[in-house]
């Protein structure tokens, strides 16, 4: 429901340096998306309800989550505001307080109450208070809040955000498709043990953003500048960044990592380290898809990241049955990484291919003005 929300928009608008469209009319298309958000959420949480077994408490409990998730998505276009204009880390700053304290209030009100509808109530209000004291108030030093819904650019922005969208609800597919797998022919103990050793991989996605998305804004404006030279050195140092990030993630998987997660999770996991240095390939690959698809964005071909992850989504549909079943957990943890490496060398492929195209016309311009 988030993605429904934020539809992908958020690195698109904190790239758009030359402000094409105004912060008047990313703000409108949120209340738009937002909108749409609150009725889908409503709408699936009434057909659980109806057909897929939903007691009245869990409607209400995860309608209640949606809700919080629309404060966050409504929060980002602000935040992509503050991005756009070279102040992420008062975003960054006015993020943390609203999930720091409001979980902790979540968390204060659970216990004194023991009851969940009433703490996730409480943990919703929190957030919208938090959203208010700190992203909405500070925006007023960044842009007026005011929105605009003119039907040229809801319908540009409708258009540039349809593949993004699109693609994000892909690439959770395609993340989870392991998983539904699992599911679907294994038991629930081989699931529980997948997640355990699942979850490392995500540090080197998490570090890579971390290094990476400050300096977002930055990439946009040697782009636009057309700095060439300058744009290939900053993708190739960022490449050797999140080399270097995998390669310590597997360094710590292959020699301390599974007895941590053995004691984390209290379970013997001592029998997965081969699946586990598997899993962390491919979440080194997972950090380089999310780089690509970033820069694929700011050169504004997202339209291309369709294929990529159509491709890979339709691989998983005919090949994880066949992963699963014959080989197990290893097959599993290889079928991740077999799709998130398929993914970064066909994202890499198309990156360079556009930068190319792109100078070379850039060249052949100032050739016809000489």
């Amino acid at each position: 429901m988030l993605f429904v929300g934020q539809y992908g928009l958020r690195r698109y608008q904190a790239s758009d340096i030359d402000e094409e469209l105004s912060f008047s009319e990313y703000l409108g298309m949120r209340f738009l998306t937002c909108g749409a958000m609150i009725i889908a959420s409503l709408v699936y949480c009434g057909w659980c309800m109806a057909f897929g077994n939903y007691t009245m408490t869990k409607f209400i409990v995860v309608f209640l989550v949606c809700l919080e998730k629309v404060i966050q998505a409504f929060a980002d276009v602000l935040h992509g505001r503050m991005q756009q204009a070279g102040r992420l880390d008062v975003a960054a700053k006015a993020s943390a307080s609203r999930i720091v304290l409001s979980t902790l209030m979540f968390m204060v009100a659970l216990v004194i109450t023991h009851q969940l509808i009433v703490s996730t109530v409480v943990w919703v209000l929190a957030n919208l208070l938090i959203y208010l004291l700190t992203s909405q108030n500070v925006l007023r030093n960044y842009a007026e809040f005011k929105p605009s819904f003119k039907f040229r650019a809801m319908k540009r922005l409708t258009i540039i955000g349809l593949p993004l969208f699109l693609s994000y609800f892909l690439s959770m597919y395609i993340g989870n498709a392991p998983k539904y797998a699992i599911d679907r022919y294994l038991t629930d103990d081989v699931q529980a043990y997948y997640n355990f050793i699942f979850m490392p991989a995500f540090a080197v996605q998490l570090l890579a953003n971390f290094i990476f998305n400050p300096i977002l804004t930055s990439y946009a404006h040697v782009w636009a500048e057309k700095r060439f030279k300058k744009f290939r050195k900053l993708i190739i140092r960022q490449m050797i960044v999140v080399l270097g990030i995998t390669i310590l993630g597997l360094g710590v998987a292959a020699t301390i990592g599974i007895p941590i997660l053995s004691i984390i999770f209290g379970v013997d996991l001592s029998d997965l380290k081969t699946e586990l240095c598997v899993v962390m390939i491919g979440g080194g690959f997972l950090g380089y898809v999310t780089f690509f698809t970033t820069i694929i964005t700011i050169i504004r071909h997202q339209n291309l990241l369709l294929i990529g992850y159509g491709t890979a989504a339709l691989c998983a549909m005919i090949f994880a049955k066949y992963f699963v079943l014959n080989f197990g957990m290893i097959g599993a943890a290889g079928l991740y990484a077999v799709l998130m490496g398929l993914l970064a060398f066909m994202f890499l492929g198309i990156m360079i291919i556009k930068i190319r195209k792109a100078r070379k016309e850039y060249e052949n311009e100032r050739k016809n003005i000489h």
